[in-house]
């Protein structure tokens, strides 16, 4: 059989059902072979889309997702969307075409090296230069994307490679790679001394992170957290570990989390970090923090343990084995009544009502919350990044910690509606939800086209401020309301644009009118746009008072 058909061939046996991706000379001919096969390949409307669909696919399927593009700008396109799997952890194979064998190093038309482009943000990565090389080096990148702590690998195929004819490969071994070993049981005293720690602080705290969802040890942290009644806060890819209204959670820490979270974080005397590497975002003065308290870290990654923040017990290990060992050794633990009355004071007195009357404009916070309730948070929410992003991760009640579906470590703007698209084809009953702003909305809107080809029904929110919200807000904070390259005029109509896609919508601009919007949304078979009318000085947080926002007509 041909190359092409090898990796279609390979890609079947591990199980792959779908494809994101956009043709080119180089990827053409597994293209073609996919046709063929029983895998499902998506045309996109951009390659970084492709692959921010296979990243929301990964996510709600907890398997690698597949994307594939051509040489030279094709694959290079698909960077942003690996480096963003890459940062949060998330497993993908990406497929990119190549130049023939001997063009290779001649600057050939659209030739690129992508393997070195991508070595820093890929856990690994593969240039065929043999055929017979494909069963393996495919089973190897699953294997690879899938165990550990997982991420993006790329195979580069050139395309005289794909055409030639080989024979496949009739024993295929197991993935066995040199330098690649996966990290086995946690030292067990360590996890004794973790115990011992728990047992003797007088205010624990557990930061939650995403690694507890990776490690798919919800069930097992959960159980923890109900033995020893320990308050838990989160960073952004660990929220949804604990119910957002569960009576122990206290909300994300960060600059742009929740005040009472931080307060309990610097208030506790033993901080258990539970799969987070720390980052800037969450913690910004680690080494205060280190200084301050007692810290332990549990991390399947070695290169995370003080890598940020110096532990005082440092622990490498899966969370859901950690867990496993470390429940009977706290069973008969319990928190102080005094330090959760403490953490409960400050949820109480830090838990503020977003405004929700009529005044022209709709409270992005408020109308969250009314989402949440009314859908019972049964959906995935995948979020562009800025603030509808925080707004989102503050005020909709996360049951699932799956459910959020976002660019949490790299940032990417032009995430949220393909990852939706991703997340939509991998979820068969349960409704999916984009959550953009007007300005990350036009960074992916050609997307609609593929939702509508392949009769994908994203259900999309677009909060409107003309403005770049959050860089708008930076500067009214930062720079004394000096605002440069952030309105965003000569924006089109979504409404029309919606219209001429085929797309039912809506437009709310009042609070009153904000369960009739939704309704409409949620009762629409098929996608949806909802566009929302926000206020252009609406804060990220909740530091501002709402009645002294700016009034419409001073806009």
């Amino acid at each position: 059989m041909t190359g092409a058909e090898m990796v279609v061939k390979t890609l079947e046996k591990n199980g792959v059902k779908v494809v994101f991706g956009y043709p080119g000379a180089a990827n053409c001919p597994i293209i073609d072979k996919l046709s063929f096969s029983s895998i499902k390949h998506i045309l996109t409307r951009n390659e970084q889309g492709a692959a921010h669909m296979a990243s929301g696919y990964a996510r709600v399927t907890k398997k690698a997702g597949v994307c594939t593009a051509t040489s030279g700008p094709g694959a290079t396109n698909l960077i942003t969307g690996i480096a963003t799997a890459y940062m949060d952890s998330i497993p993908m194979i990406a497929l990119t075409g190549q130049v023939g064998t001997k063009l290779i190093g001649k600057d050939a038309f659209q030739e690129v090296d992508i393997t070195g482009a991508t070595l820093p943000f890929t856990k690994h990565n593969y240039l065929i230069k043999d055929g017979m090389d494909i069963p393996r080096v495919v089973n190897e990148a699953f294997h690879i994307a899938n165990t550990g702590r997982p991420g993006p690998v790329l195979i580069d195929f050139p395309m005289d490679i794909l055409k030639q004819e080989f024979d496949y490969p009739d024993d295929e071994a197991d993935a066995n790679i040199r330098g690649y070993k996966l990290i086995g049981k946690a030292n067990e005293s360590q996890i004794k001394k973790v115990a011992e720690a728990i047992k003797a602080a007088k205010k624990p705290v557990i930061l939650a992170g995403g690694g507890i969802v990776i490690s798919d040890a919800v069930n097992e942290f959960r159980k923890f957290i109900k033995d020893t009644d320990i308050p838990v806060i989160s960073t952004m890819m660990g929220i949804g570990v604990l119910p957002s209204d569960h009576p122990r959670y206290y909300g994300m820490i960060g600059s742009h989390g929740a005040k009472r979270a931080n307060m309990i974080m610097n208030r506790s005397d033993l901080l258990v970090v539970m799969g987070s590497r720390l980052g800037d975002r969450s913690v910004a003065n680690a080494k205060g923090l280190e200084e301050a308290k007692k810290l332990v870290h549990i991390d399947i990654d070695p290169a995370e343990i003080g890598k940020n923040i110096q532990p005082y017990i440092p622990v490498v290990g899966d969370i859901k084995d950690v867990l496993d060992q470390l429940n009977p050794l706290v069973r008969d633990y319990k928190a102080s009544k005094e330090w959760t009355g403490e953490t409960d004071d400050l949820k109480e007195r830090f838990t503020n009502k977003p405004f929700c009357e009529d005044n022209g404009f709709v409270n992005p916070k408020y109308f969250l919350q009314v989402l949440s309730k009314k859908t019972n948070s049964d959906v995935y929410l995948s979020t562009e990044v800025g603030q509808n992003q925080i707004w989102s991760a503050n005020y909709f009640n996360f049951k699932d910690p799956r459910s959020l579906i976002t660019s949490g470590g790299f940032g990417t703007m032009g995430y949220g509606l393909p990852a939706a698209i991703g997340a939509s084809v991998a979820s068969e009953n349960t409704p999916v939800i984009a959550i953009m702003g007007d300005g990350s909305f036009q960074m992916d809107l050609p997307e609609m086209g593929t939702m509508c080809q392949w009769d994908i029904p994203v259900k999309m929110v677009v909060f409107k401020n003309d403005r770049l919200g959050m860089v708008h807000e930076h500067q009214y904070l930062l720079y004394k309301s000096n605002y440069q390259a952030v309105s965003i005029e000569g924006s089109p109509d979504f409404n029309k644009l919606a219209d001429a896609y085929g797309i039912k919508n809506g437009f709310v601009t009042e609070n009153s009118k904000i369960d009739e919007a939704i309704d409409e949304m949620m009762n629409t078979e098929g996608s949806y746009l909802l566009v929302v009318g926000v206020n252009p000085f609406e804060p990220t947080g909740d530091s501002l008072n709402e009645t002294a926002l700016p009034k419409k007509e001073d806009n």
